[in-house]
Formats: C-alpha cells, structure tokens, sequence
C-alpha cells in the first residue's frame, strides 16, 4: 500500500497544500488533479522521495520511505513531465541509463522490444536529438513496458505530446499494470479514459 499521510508543502514560504492524504492499495489509481501551480508535479516529486514535505509522511508497505532507501526505488518508476533525455545517446542508450539508474539494469534486447512496444523499431539507435517531441515522450514512456514486478508508476502528465496511438498503448499499459496489482499515481491535464479502473481514487488540490 501506498500510504500518504497529512503531507505539506511550502515553497517561496508560500504554502503549496497541507492535511493531503491518501491510501492507496494494490491495483489501485490515484489521479492528482488541480490547477497549474498547486503543487501536482511537487506532491508526485515527494512520493518519489525527490522533494521533503515540510510536514507529514509518505510510507510504502508500511515503512517510511526514508527508511527504506534503494528498496523502494528499485520498486519505483517515475516518468516526469520532461523526457529528459540526453540528445547525444540514442533511445536504446536512454532508456538502458534510465532503466540503470532506477537500479534494475536491462539487456539490450529488452530495452528494443520496449522501444519497440512503444512504436520507435527503427529508431532505436538514432541521435535522440533527431526525434519530435512525441517520440521523445515515447521513449520516457518505454520504461513501463519493461518487465518488472508490480511496484509503483508516477506519472507526471503523460499523456502530453501523444498521438491516439500512443494513448491507447500507453492506457493499456496502465491498465495491465493496474490488473497485476501495482499502483499508479498520476496527473494529467487531459480526459483519461481510465474511468472503468477499479479501486480509482481522485486527490484535489
């Protein structure tokens, strides 16, 4: 269980949000929503153990994720709302250093069927710099086709610079990973047809 008790945030000694909590079990869903600047992309940053909140908790299984350092990391993937790339490396090196830094490397093999699952075959080893935007997204993205345990998805607006094609994969994917017990959390500034998910919760901030 994801467990998010009583988080705060201040930034510019302007309160962001306050008193937000939330539980969030296997299988479950929780879109975080609010208006540009109430703190979404700080909240999934704090859950990700990036940012401290100045006051409450996010524990995962129980623990404090303070404490429990690289394990949960390992159990966790975080797709920000930049796909921070390195232009110079192509998407097969991208994602391989994104797989490896999330401390679970990959062959190269997985890293092409991801990529591929994600619509890029035949681009795997271009410059990322040559690619749109939307296949820079793509390639942020194919991390969550990689075979992994169930875990934990932040998602910070992924849905941003997709074409149908690549919304329909990526809400299949979500909606498999849902199916196997992981949990997602995520914001997004578009109508997601994810209404039908089980255990789905909204967080208003």
């Amino acid at each position: 269980m994801l467990d998010l008790r009583d988080l705060a945030a201040v930034r510019g000694g302007r309160r962001l949000f306050a008193g937000i909590g939330a539980a969030v079990p296997p299988g479950g869903l929780l879109r975080v929503q609010g208006a540009n600047g109430a703190g979404k992309t700080t909240l999934l940053r704090m859950l990700c153990g990036l940012v401290a909140p100045a006051a409450g908790e996010v524990r995962w299984r129980g623990q404090a994720i303070a404490a429990l350092g690289e394990e949960y990391h390992r159990e966790l993937v975080y797709v920000g709302h930049a796909a921070a790339l390195k232009d110079e490396l192509s998407p097969l090196e991208n994602l391989q250093a994104a797989a490896t830094l999330g401390g679970r490397g990959i062959t190269p093999r997985e890293a092409a069927d991801a990529l591929a699952a994600a619509g890029l075959k035949g681009r795997e080893r271009l410059p990322s710099r040559v690619l749109s935007q939307g296949q820079r997204k793509r390639v942020a993205l194919a991390r969550l086709a990689l075979p992994a345990p169930p875990g934990l998805w932040v998602l910070d607006e992924p849905f941003n610079a997709l074409d149908v094609g690549a919304v329909d994969w990526l809400l299949g994917l979500i909606r498999e990973r849902l199916a196997a017990g992981g949990i997602v959390v995520l914001t997004s500034h578009q109508a997601v047809a994810l209404d039908d998910a089980a255990r789905q919760q909204v967080l208003a901030l």
